[in-house]
């Protein structure tokens, strides 16, 4: 099969990869990192494709294990190797700060620093603080994607210069 065969066939064969990559992902911008680099890894791979294979078969075969190799590596960036000889200090969860006084101060500290931003910032970082997406914030406020990012960029700058001062 030559090349221009290849990329014919697999350009018609592509619509049903980016439902089943939004399926895996839950999420639009991921499903379409993860459509590109399933196309990225067909055509690098266009040597093992054998005549007479199911193309959409072979395309779902890539996509999935692309996802579960990403899956599989953030799950162990997130993993937390103890070495310590003490196996009830595994799970206990400390803080950075001790001193529950400190803590209360750095906090409260936040609030009011998050209180006294302008209502444009506001709205968009409390959302995005409370665990809310960005194209979730843009939904909600009515907004452009671009706009809530730079919003959110903003805010975020304001709150270091505001607790820098302090």
């Amino acid at each position: 099969m030559s090349t221009a065969e290849f990329d014919y066939m697999l350009v018609n064969n592509t619509d049903f990869l980016k439902p089943f990559a939004t399926t895996l992902t839950r999420d639009q911008e991921q499903a379409k990192d993860l459509f590109q680099e399933t196309l990225l890894r067909a055509l690098a791979n266009k040597e093992k494709y054998n005549d007479g294979t199911n193309v959409k078969a072979w395309l779902y075969t890539i996509m999935r294990n692309i996802f579960i190799n990403n899956y599989r590596r953030k799950a162990k960036q997130n993993t937390i190797f103890d070495s310590t000889p003490n196996d009830y200090l595994l799970d206990y969860n400390q803080g950075a700060i001790t001193n529950d006084a400190v803590a209360g101060i750095n906090i409260k500290e936040v609030h009011a620093a998050i209180h006294d931003l302008p209502v444009i910032f506001k709205n968009p970082f409390l959302l995005y603080f409370d665990g809310y997406k960005y194209h979730e914030i843009a939904d909600m406020l009515g907004e452009p994607l671009g706009t809530i990012k730079s919003r959110i960029h903003f805010a975020r700058k304001l709150l270091k210069v505001q607790i820098d001062r302090h």
